[in-house]
């Protein structure tokens, strides 16, 4: 069923989103802090959630970004995001010593920079949450003039949104960001290249393994800002770049041991990836220790599956995929032609 309609307004769009940022929420945290501790902080992530996304993307940008106030806007961004990460991680911590902590938990130096780095990230996506917005809009307007049969100013519509826009906009946001915070700057690049990728590499039938090596790198790089005490990850790699494999194929892996195979909350999480090409055939093997206890229901999901389909329209019976799982550790191993 289709979801959007010609009908369906941009603001009917953006409580769709939220509702689902809002079950997302509230899903991840019911496995491990049940119903009621649940709904607090899914309702107190999402609202911070929205005052950072709103405070940048109808006040801090429009006032100050577009006014062509760069080093206005960058000051004034730091100081939003650092005072809303501060107060989240302040009221976050209280909530639970309030209401859930069997004993007092002091707010460490730890937890405020941790909420700040994610408060850093939705702020990043609040670019993106606008685009998608702005999209819409002309959306909507490029059907009414496809009604009205004004062909010109339709295709006048649709090359005012380019993907290069916001690719723009994030490497102006880099250059900005590099003078005050190089290590957000490179995270901001992370994600272009992320994007850019997405846009650029994703549509392609064979991408270099450079490219997809890269893109997991980058995926990985954001990924371990979400988790409290950092991860150990070691990437071995043993093949030629210049080979090339259908893209995405080594992402579901990657994605499944983030979702299901890492402790946010915990300190000793440990990644291994190990990519080997031998004559030619190309080895992906990855290994996690589990959480404990193990998050509720969907193990594997559907990604693992989905891609046991894919693989099999790509190489028929020509390929190896081995999965195993016990109590402490889940190992991985792929094995493609090279053709």
């Amino acid at each position: 069923m289709n979801l959007f309609t010609e009908k369906t307004t941009p603001r009917q769009l953006q409580f769709l989103v939220w509702g689902v940022i809002f079950l997302i929420n509230f899903f991840s945290y019911l496995s491990m802090d049940g119903f009621l501790q649940a709904s607090i902080y899914t309702v107190l992530n999402t609202f911070f959630y929205a005052l950072i996304i709103y405070g940048n993307i109808s006040f801090l940008f429009p006032l100050l970004y577009e006014r062509k106030k760069e080093t206005a806007y960058v000051i004034a961004a730091i100081f939003f995001i650092t005072s809303i990460g501060f107060i989240k991680a302040v009221t976050g911590e209280w909530v639970y010593n309030k209401w859930f902590a069997e004993k007092p938990h002091p707010l460490t130096i730890q937890d405020v920079i941790y909420v700040m780095l994610t408060s850093i990230v939705v702020f990043i996506l609040s670019f993106i949450f606008r685009i998608a917005i702005a999209y819409f809009k002309l959306k909507q307007q490029a059907q009414q003039m496809l009604e009205q049969k004004s062909v010109a100013e339709l295709n006048l519509l649709k090359s005012q949104v380019q993907p290069h826009f916001l690719f723009n906009t994030l490497n102006n946001i880099y250059y900005e960001a590099f003078r005050e915070a190089p290590r957000t700057a490179l995270l901001i690049g992370r994600l272009s290249d992320i994007m850019r990728y997405f846009v650029d590499e994703s549509p392609k039938e064979k991408v270099s393994l450079a490219t997809e090596i890269q893109f997991l790198e980058n995926y990985i790089a954001l990924e371990k800002i979400r988790v409290l005490h950092g991860v150990q990850v070691a990437f071995t790699k043993e093949c030629e770049c210049e080979a090339t494999i259908p893209p995405m194929l080594l992402m579901t892996f990657v994605e499944n041991i983030f979702k299901h195979g890492i402790d946010r909350s915990g300190t000793e999480n440990s990644v291994l990836l190990s990519l080997t090409q031998r004559e030619r055939t190309l080895i992906f093997q990855t290994e996690n220790a589990l959480q404990h206890p193990p998050p509720h229901a969907a193990k594997e999901g559907s990604g693992l599956k989905n891609l046991q389909k894919r693989l099999t329209l790509l190489y028929g019976n020509n390929f190896e995929l081995n999965i195993v799982r016990s109590d402490q550790f889940f190992r991985a191993h792929l094995k493609i032609p090279l053709i």
